[in-house]
């Protein structure tokens, strides 16, 4: 049985030579099955990304490095990234390579194919939470119906949508997507009755009907 997590170094990991690369395999060491992801390694001069495409695979692939600094070859052009910067290759015909500029360079690979990953649904309210601090509600509504879209039945994301609808006035539509929402997820009705964005809403009736009434004052749940 495996452990519920691990923590492991990318240099203490099996280093493997093949098709002219230092490959540490993360993947399939960790047995991850939600995405590809590898770590490859290598010093000055030597290949940390071979040159290919992912024609035949069709995977969108993000390159991070990690240690050191690397040249990239993408398709005619070529681009240095040093330690903390990234390369994303959207189009899977795009040739792409990298060789280490320094010793000791680290580049890690995460890789799958387009429409797969289920994104999680804080990432639109995390996103729009720069609005929702500065009182752009508008711009903060539009990035999580982004989210909605994505998944029009979550609940979670339907209850994101009801506040930033609450925030800029929208009562009818907030409360229609609050009612959605806490009709599939009962916990989200305890939520709205203590969060900020439903304040305009408080004594309206059918928010009551939907959140139920406060705790009286001084008791808890």
């Amino acid at each position: 049985m495996r452990a519920p997590y691990e923590i492991r170094r990318i240099d203490n990991l099996d280093e493997i030579a093949i098709a002219g690369v230092n490959w540490r395999p993360i993947r399939r060491a960790l047995g991850i099955s939600a995405y590809g992801i590898n770590a490859y390694t290598g010093n000055t001069g030597e290949h940390v990304v071979e040159e290919h495409s992912e024609g035949t695979l069709r995977h969108e692939e993000v390159y991070v490095v990690v240690t050191g600094s690397a040249r990239f070859t993408l398709g005619d052009e070529e681009h240095d990234v040093s330690a903390g910067g990234f390369v994303f290759v959207r189009d899977p015909e795009t040739k792409r390579a990298a060789v280490a500029l320094e010793d000791g360079t680290a580049v890690l690979a995460v890789g799958g194919k387009p429409g797969v990953h289920e994104p999680s649904a804080w990432e639109s309210w995390f996103a729009a939470s720069p609005h929702r601090a500065s009182g752009d509600y508008a711009s903060g509504l539009a990035i999580v119906r982004e989210g909605l879209a994505e998944r029009p039945d979550d609940p979670e994301r339907n209850f994101q949508v009801a506040c930033y609808e609450a925030f800029v006035g929208n009562r009818d539509e907030a409360l229609a997507r609050l009612r959605f929402a806490v009709e599939r997820n009962g916990e989200l009705r305890d939520w709205a009755r203590g969060h900020p964005a439903f304040e305009s809403l408080r004594g309206d009736p059918e928010f009551l009907a939907i959140a139920g009434e406060p705790e009286p004052a001084g008791e808890s749940a």
